[in-house]
């Protein structure tokens, strides 16, 4: 991890903002009176003084003027000159101390950036005409707090993670939180060591207890590219940038703003031993947290309903939204003196990938970035069940393989979650009409990309559950592996496929119908896919989200808890 942590700093470095006079000022040290400002151009009554010519001199006696006195035209013009000549000097250094003092801000906000170099975890580009996703990893790292927080010597794991996607024509963005206790294999992950050399870590497969999501970072060494690279795999959505933020940057950046609005539909009060939890105690209703208390806010779960980190994720999703309202509101953004501390707080509590590393990349990227209306920025949850090895306390998750590849599939498609509310047509809306009887379907089944076995588990639970007898098992499907499920039948055949897809949970885009009639006695072709995941277990359709995922929205104030 790479950091200008200012050992060598410069004292002009130490250019700051003057809120009273708008100008920059130099201050070595906090406790020393402040150096003088560099001063702004003259004002108005100050130019008119300047450029008033002086008064010509009184004539001699006589009619005739003291020797060596100029001509009144011969003093105007010199006066005018010399006011010229001034203005443009005094203009020329304010200009210089200007850009002196906004290239030492710079320079001072790019110092506090650290980077880390993630290979082809990530990209290269700052922003593209795609779409964008970036990984927000909040860190539970302890370093430098003593035992506050407790576990002094932990050594940072991916505590909190939300995959932020922002869509191709910056309409909509998606933030998916991604539970920490979620239980998933981590891949192989070549890592950059201090020497310049490369250290691939192993990979650690799935089990039935570990390892946990959020050992993706800092376990084993392993640093955020292989966060990065965890998340892939697990979405197949690829991960452009990461953001790396800790503890302090959370009340930093609360306590800039002046505060971030929540709401709860109950107290919560966290009564955990000292070491130990957030000890947030709030009453229902509107509260506005900063500084400790909103550290607190995102961190608490133990007093919670159900005490896990799912719960916690809801809290932190109503703070991140109202963070993005209170940025974008009242005068945060166009107050130099708010907008320094905002920078200046962010900047020294953010680790990002080389690629947006330094204040004018992550200047470019949030400038694309914040097209986006917060109408249309979306909060979700990434779809999980209990643990079936641990049963249902909460205690660890899984990816719900049956929720998931759909909102997976929404958010590669950069389909807006706002707008995803119109249900499209089901299997029965799509075939209307009445079944057939069990007895009466006939069925031809091949694996096509399911689970080993899929095709002959399908035809024992149709013929054995379903009373589906004329079913046939078909081997491997003939033009290999495809994505997705597919049952074709003929025009004679419709009320089988509809009888076949109510038993099995086929969604309307499953079923492809024929143009002819078939052959009396011939079978329809089903096909089990990729998005096959057992027999009994219903097929979701890949363009309609499940009903149950979460959703919030950053323009709406609601109440959590």
């Amino acid at each position: 991890m790479d950091r200008h942590d200012g050992s060598d700093i410069d004292p002009a470095d130490q250019w700051v903002l003057d809120p009273e006079t708008g100008d920059y000022r130099l201050r070595l040290d906090s406790d020393a009176p402040p150096a003088p400002t560099v001063p702004r151009q003259g004002g108005r009554r100050a130019r008119r003084e300047e450029q008033r010519p002086a008064p010509a001199p009184a004539p001699a006696p006589g009619g005739r003027r003291r020797a060596g006195a100029a001509t009144p035209r011969k003093a105007k013009r010199s006066t005018k000159r010399k006011v010229l000549m001034w203005t443009a000097g005094t203009l020329g250094f304010v200009l210089l101390a200007g850009s002196t003092g906004a290239w030492l801000l710079y320079r001072h906000l790019d110092g506090n950036i650290a980077t880390v170099d993630v290979g082809t975890a990530g990209s290269k580009q700052v922003t593209s005409k795609d779409a964008v996703n970036i990984l927000v990893i909040g860190t539970d790292s302890r370093k430098g707090l003593g035992v506050k927080y407790g576990d002094a010597g932990s050594v940072g794991h991916a505590d909190t993670t939300i995959l932020f996607h922002v869509a191709k024509d910056r309409s909509n963005a998606t933030a998916m939180s991604i539970p920490r206790d979620m239980v998933t294999g981590i891949p192989d992950c070549p890592t950059k060591q201090k020497d310049g050399s490369t250290k691939t870590i192993p990979a650690t497969p799935q089990g039935q207890f570990s390892p946990r999501f959020n050992e993706s970072l800092g376990q084993e060494g392993r640093d955020p590219g292989c966060t990065m690279r965890t998340v892939t795999k697990i979405t197949g959505i690829p991960v452009d940038h990461f953001v790396l933020v800790n503890f302090e940057a959370v009340k930093t950046l609360s306590t800039a703003v002046g505060g971030v609005p929540v709401c709860l539909t109950h107290p919560i009060k966290d009564t955990t031993p000292e070491g130990e939890g957030s000890h947030l105690d709030l009453p229902a209703g509107p509260n506005k947290v900063q500084g400790e208390q909103a550290l607190a806010f995102v961190r608490t779960r133990h007093s919670l309903k159900n005490g896990s980190d799912l719960d916690r994720i809801d809290l932190q999703k109503q703070f991140l939204g109202s963070m993005i309202r209170q940025m974008k509101s009242g005068d945060t953004l166009t107050d130099p003196t708010k907008l320094f501390k905002l920078a200046n707080a962010a900047t020294k509590s953010l680790t990002v990938d080389t690629g947006i590393g330094g204040v004018a990349k992550l200047t470019d990227l949030a400038k694309d970035l914040s097209r986006v209306d917060p109408e249309h920025i979306t909060f979700t949850t990434l779809p999980v069940k209990d643990n079936p090895a641990e049963g249902k306390n909460h205690a660890t998750v899984v990816v719900d393989d049956t929720r998931a590849p759909a909102l997976f599939k929404a958010i590669k498609s950069d389909v807006s979650l706002t707008k995803a509310k119109k249900k499209p047509a089901t299997a029965d809306s799509k075939l209307r009409g009445a079944k057939a009887d069990p007895s009466q379907v006939r069925v031809l089944i091949h694996n096509g990309g399911g689970p080993q076995r899929a095709a002959q588990d399908t035809l024992e639970w149709l013929r054995n559950t379903k009373g589906v007898t004329h079913s046939t098992n078909g081997g491997n499907a003939p033009g290999g592996k495809q994505d997705r499920t597919i049952l074709e039948y003929a025009p004679d055949q419709a009320d089988q496929a509809r009888a076949l897809a109510a038993m099995m949970g086929l969604p309307a885009t499953a079923l492809h119908p024929g143009a002819a009639d078939a052959e009396p006695g011939a079978d329809m072709t089903l096909t089990l896919g990729g998005d096959y995941r057992g027999a009994g277990t219903p097929l979701a359709d890949p363009d309609r989200l499940p009903d149950d995922i979460p959703q919030s929205r950053a323009d709406k104030e609601e109440c959590v808890g």
